[in-house]
Parts: C-alpha cells; sequence; structure tokens
C-alpha cells in the first residue's frame, strides 16, 4: 500500500453505478474509504506500487537491425505506411 504524508490533491471522478456500489462495498469491507481504495487501485495500475508489469511501447524494436524490420532506417517511411495502413484496414 503507498502511504501518503504529503498534501493531497482532491479529484473527482465519475463512475459506473455498478463500479460505485462495488467500491463502497469493498471499503466498508476492509474499514477503510473508498478514497483509500481509489488510491490504492490507482497506483497499482500505473505501476507506482512496483507491482504492474512493464507497459509495452508501439514502435519498440522498430529499429532492428534484423527479422522484419531489416534496414528500417533506410525504409522507415515505407514501414510507417505498411503498418499504419495496415492497422487502419483492421479498423485500428
Amino acid at each position: 500500500m503507498v502511504k501518503y504524508d504529503a498534501v493531497m490533491k482532491r479529484t473527482t471522478v465519475s463512475l459506473p453505478d455498478d463500479v460505485a456500489i462495488t467500491l463502497s462495498r469493498e471499503a466498508r469491507r476492509r474499514g477503510v474509504s473508498a478514497s483509500e481504495i481509489a488510491r490504492e487501485a490507482l497506483a497499482d495500475h500505473l505501476g507506482m506500487n512496483g507491482t504492474a508489469k512493464p507497459r509495452e511501447i508501439p514502435f519498440a524494436g522498430l529499429f532492428r537491425s534484423s527479422g522484419e524490420h531489416w534496414g528500417t532506417a533506410a525504409d522507415i517511411e515505407e514501414i510507417i505506411k505498411r503498418d499504419w495502413t495496415d492497422d487502419l484496414l483492421r479498423g485500428g
């Protein structure tokens, strides 16, 4: 759990009814505030508790010198055009 000794910023979050109900129930079950549950969940999701998996970086490895993108630096415009066209055709 992340401990906060500093002043916190108040933020308003809109939740669907089912999420708000589940949040309230969990807070009562644990005997803590809904804010504490939200802080913990956000910190976990954002990787601030050391528990999150590393996020995938979309173009990581684009400039490798072997495999599918061999010679990438010279062909970058064509590769981006091809990949983005493929994504658009798939609805991405």
